[in-house]
């Protein structure tokens, strides 16, 4: 699923469902499920009640394409894996991301932004050259034969990155709630979105009932 300019998230693997989750919180009873009804209910309560561990054992693995400040923020989140790309490696498919618009700081809220500067195309081209410009200090300084892992120093923080991410449903949902947040940075809401459209067929109960105590919060 495209996100950003250059970015995208592709849900690669799962494991587990809906039913997973309900066989897990009956086996305290040796029982499975008892019919849709009855099965939903129950994951509606679990979630409610905070009843956290039959969701861990359903897991998810994405391929991320972001850039590196929307990374960052991702990976303190430290109940995922992660698998990521390393610049003392490779210097091949270096990329950048350039928004389209920019967004002025907010004056009562640090961490937050608010409305979008109205022509913003002198900024905008600003921010292009600076990236192209350090882009073109990276392949001198390989050029001249200093190695990666020094001259991947200069990359900026918009330069995109990939990695490898895997989490079960329960800190899934917990990173969805706080990067799906009308606090958190736009770009990161944008690839929590994703992950949102890209987990609801497989866990389509489960998503529901969590969406619902969200949206009722």
């Amino acid at each position: 699923m495209k996100v950003l300019d250059l970015g995208f998230i592709d849900l690669l693997d799962s494991m587990g469902d809906d039913n997973r989750i309900v066989t897990a919180a009956r086996v305290s009873y040796l029982e499975v499920s008892k019919g849709k009804d009855a099965d939903a209910k129950l994951i509606k309560y679990l979630l409610k009640n905070k009843h956290t561990s039959p969701f861990e054992q359903v897991e998810f693995q994405f391929l991320v394409k972001c850039p590196i400040f929307v990374a960052r923020q991702w990976m303190r989140h430290r109940t995922w894996s992660y698998n990521e790309v390393s610049r003392r490696y490779t210097s091949e498919e270096i990329e950048f991301h350039i928004p389209s618009e920019l967004r002025m700081q907010s004056h009562d809220n640090k961490q937050m932004s608010k409305d979008v500067i109205e022509n913003p195309n002198g900024l905008i081209e600003n921010i292009k050259r600076l990236t192209d410009l350090c882009y073109s200090a990276y392949d001198f300084l390989l050029d001249y034969g200093v190695c990666r892992e020094q001259a991947r120093m200069i990359l900026p923080a918009n330069m995109y990155t990939s990695f490898y991410a895997k989490t079960d449903l329960h800190n899934l949902f917990h990173f969805l709630e706080l990067r799906n947040h009308p606090h958190a940075q736009e770009e990161i809401r944008l690839y929590a979105q994703a992950i949102e459209s890209l987990i609801e067929p497989v866990v389509p109960v489960s998503y529901k009932a969590w969406k619902e105590l969200r949206d009722n919060d």
